[in-house]
C-alpha cells in the first residue's frame, strides 16, 4: 500500500531538490505531501502546505517576517509552525513519515517538523551538518542524517546520488514491517560502561518476571529520552541506577541531561529503584578536551576519546542532596539503594577511582537529606556485584506487584 512522506523544506532556495526527491519518491510508488518553509521568495513548484500556513501555525504571517528581515525571528516562526503542522497533518492520518534537507538553518527548521513525529515514524534529513554535533538537530528522536557531501543547492551527479541514496532509506523505512513481538510490561534501566554488569544481570532477573526491559545509556541524549518515555506513559517500573549525568551537569561534564533528570518518574507516580551509579565521575572527551581547572584533578582515560574525572568529597555532597530532592518529590513508591564498596567498576577497592571519604559524603548527604519515609538500604558491595543487581531488581518487582 502506497504510502504518503511530508517533504519539509524551503521551496524558494532549494526547490529544484525537492523537486527532484518528490519525482524520485513517486516514481517508487509512494505519494508526498509537501510542506513549504522558504520565507524569501515564491515557490519553485506548488506545495500542499504553504509558506504562509507555516508561518501562522508559528504565529505570525508571511508578510510581517519578510517585512521585518529579521532572520532570527523567522527561524523562531517557522521553527515553531513547522511543528505544529507537521504533528497535526500526522494526527489526522496525512501523512506517514517525513524528510527534509538543508544547511544549518533549513537543518534547524525541518528537524523541528521530523521531531514532532512520534518514535519509530521514518524520519530522514539530507544535511550539510550531518558528520558534526547532530545533538541540536536530532534532540531525543530517531532522525536519521545523512551528509549531503555538497551544499543542498541544485541537481548534479553527486548530489543526484546522494538524494537516491536518501530516498531510497525512507522508501525502505515506510515499506518495512515490524515482527510481532510479545507485549510486556516495560521498565526502562539507566547504565554506563561502569554499570554493564549490574544492568545486564537486572535485567536478566526482571525479563525471567515477564518484563520488558529497555536500557538506556547515560549520555545526556539517553538520559533525556528515557525521561521522555516515562512522561508519555510507557513505563511500569524505573530502575534508576546509573545517574551520572548528574554529576556531568554539576561539573560541567560533556554527557549532562540537564536539569530535569530524574524528574519524571517521580512526577508520574512511577515505581522506580534508585542507585547513584557512577556519581564518582564526570565524563569528557579526549584527554585534550578537560578544562585546564581540572587538569590536576584524577582522571582515567576510558579510551583515546572519553576522558573520565573523578568526583570529590565537596562535588559528592552536593550530588547527594540534588539526588535526595529529586527522590523526595516521588508521587509513586520509591528506594535508594547505596552500594558501600564502590559506585562503579573503577570505583573498588585497589581500582583507579576508590575513594572512600568522596563515598561517604555523598552516603551521609543523601541519608540526611532524603525524606524520612522513603527507606534507604546501605548493601556491603560493589554497585555491580550479584548481591546489589539482586537486591535492586528484587524491590522494583516488590514495588510493581
Amino acid at each position: 500500500m502506497p504510502k504518503r512522506i511530508a517533504l519539509i523544506g524551503a521551496l524558494d532556495t532549494k526547490g529544484d531538490d525537492y523537486l527532484f526527491v518528490k519525482k524520485e519518491i513517486e516514481r517508487r510508488g509512494h505519494h508526498t505531501f509537501v510542506i513549504n518553509t522558504g520565507v524569501l521568495g515564491e515557490p519553485a513548484f506548488q506545495p500542499d502546505v504553504s509558506a504562509s500556513q507555516v508561518a501562522e501555525a508559528g504565529g505570525s504571517t508571511l508578510e510581517e517576517l519578510r517585512k521585518k528581515a529579521d532572520k532570527s525571528e523567522a527561524m523562531s516562526v517557522m521553527m515553531k509552525g513547522v511543528a505544529i503542522v507537521v504533528k497535526k497533518l500526522y494526527e489526522q492520518g496525512l501523512i506517514d513519515a517525513g524528510f527534509s534537507m538543508g544547511g544549518s538553518n533549513g537543518t534547524l527548521i525541518g528537524t523541528s517538523g521530523l521531531k514532532s513525529l512520534p518514535i519509530g515514524v521514518p524520519k530522514v534529513v539530507v544535511s550539510t551538518v550531518a558528520s558534526g554535533d547532530t545533538q541540536p538537530y536530532v534532540g531525543i528522536s530517531d532522525i536519521v542524517m545523512i551528509p549531503s557531501i555538497l551544499d543542498v543547492s541544485g541537481i548534479n551527479r553527486i548530489s543526484a546520488q546522494i538524494y537516491s541514496n536518501a530516498v531510497g532509506a525512507i522508501v525502505g523505512m515506510v515499506e518495512t514491517e515490524v515482527p510481532p513481538i510479545d507485549s510486556r510490561p516495560i521498565i526502562t534501566a539507566s547504565m554506563f560502561g561502569n554499570t554493564t554488569t549490574l544492568v545486564n544481570r537486572s535485567k536478566e532477573l526482571l525479563e525471567q518476571k515477564d518484563f520488558e526491559v529497555l536500557v538506556f545509556h547515560c549520555t545526556g541524549t539517553g538520559g533525556l529520552t528515557m525521561e521522555s518515555l516515562i512522561e508519555k506513559g510507557y513505563i511500569t517500573g524505573v530502575l534508576e541506577v546509573t545517574t551520572t549525568e548528574l554529576a556531568d551537569e554539576l561539573a560541567g561534564g560533556v554527557l549532562s541531561a540537564g536539569p530535569t533528570r530524574l524528574d519524571a518518574a517521580a512526577k508520574m507516580g512511577i515505581p522506580q529503584v534508585v542507585a547513584p551509579g557512577c556519581l564518582d565521575m564526570v565524563n569528557f572527551w579526549g584527554k585534550d578536551t578537560v578544562p585546564e581547572k581540572y587538569r590536576h584533578r584524577k582522571l582515567y582515560y576510558w579510551n583515546q576519546n572519553v576522558t573520565l574525572m573523578r568526583t570529590t568529597p565537596e562535588e559528592n555532597q552536593i550530588l547527594g542532596r540534588i539526588l535526595a530532592e529529586k527522590v523526595n518529590r516521588s508521587k509513586g513508591p520509591v528506594a535508594i539503594f547505596l552500594p558501600l564498596r564502590g559506585l562503579s567498576e573503577l570505583d573498588a577497592p585497589g581500582k583507579e577511582f576508590w575513594d572512600p571519604e568522596a563515598n561517604q559524603a555523598l552516603f551521609e548527604t543523601i541519608k540526611k537529606f532524603t525524606r524520612k519515609d522513603i527507606p534507604i538500604y546501605e548493601l556491603d558491595c560493589n554497585i555491580n556485584d550479584e548481591m546489589f543487581a539482586k537486591a535492586v531488581s528484587s524491590k522494583l518487582l516488590e514495588f510493581i506487584r
